[in-house]
């Protein structure tokens, strides 16, 4: 006897997906876009509002919060965490749970062709330029360019593309 696997998914009606998504088990999607022929791994939550690009990678064990906009050919590592509260509380003045009113979304845009690689976790209000690559493990605190490679706690530039070099007499922290 043969018995079909179960594959456990929540994706709220809500939810824009593009042609031929590919979507794993033990996911959480509400409110949030995916683009063509995007694929998204196991264990990986989008909350609303996030837009994730065509053709991106999105690897299990990921955290996307609102306010992420991820464009195209977009490859996301194992376990990457967004943020999107740089002073997080839960209770308001008053003492009470916050609600959506109590605080301020702040957006984080990855630019197309980047890489974020795994266990990397991403501040918000920032934005990731157009084919940079950030080092697994790295904890970017700011905007990283175009065409650069950074890594570290916190992410610092390793590398930039020959058309972007110039004399720096240290490398500055991201």
């Amino acid at each position: 006897m043969s018995v079909a696997p179960v594959v456990h998914q929540l994706i709220a009606p809500d939810v824009k997906l593009g042609r031929d998504v590919r979507i794993f088990g033990f996911v959480n999607l509400y409110g949030c876009e995916v683009g063509d022929e995007t694929k998204i791994g196991c264990f990986v939550e989008i909350q609303k509002g996030a837009r994730i690009g065509s053709r991106c990678k999105i690897s299990s064990h990921t955290f996307i919060c609102e306010g992420v906009e991820i464009e195209e050919g977009v490859f996301v590592g194992h376990g990457v965490t967004f943020i999107n509260d740089r002073i997080p509380k839960a209770t308001s003045s008053n003492g009470k749970l916050q609600t959506e009113a109590d605080w301020a979304c702040q957006r984080t845009i990855v630019k197309r062709g980047a890489s974020i690689g795994s266990g990397a976790t991403v501040l918000g209000g920032l934005t990731i330029g157009e084919n940079a690559i950030v080092g697994a493990g790295s904890v970017v605190t700011k905007d990283v360019p175009a065409g650069v490679t950074v890594a570290g706690n916190p992410a610092r530039i390793l590398r930039r593309r020959a058309a972007q070099l110039h004399s720096a007499a240290k490398t500055p922290d991201l």
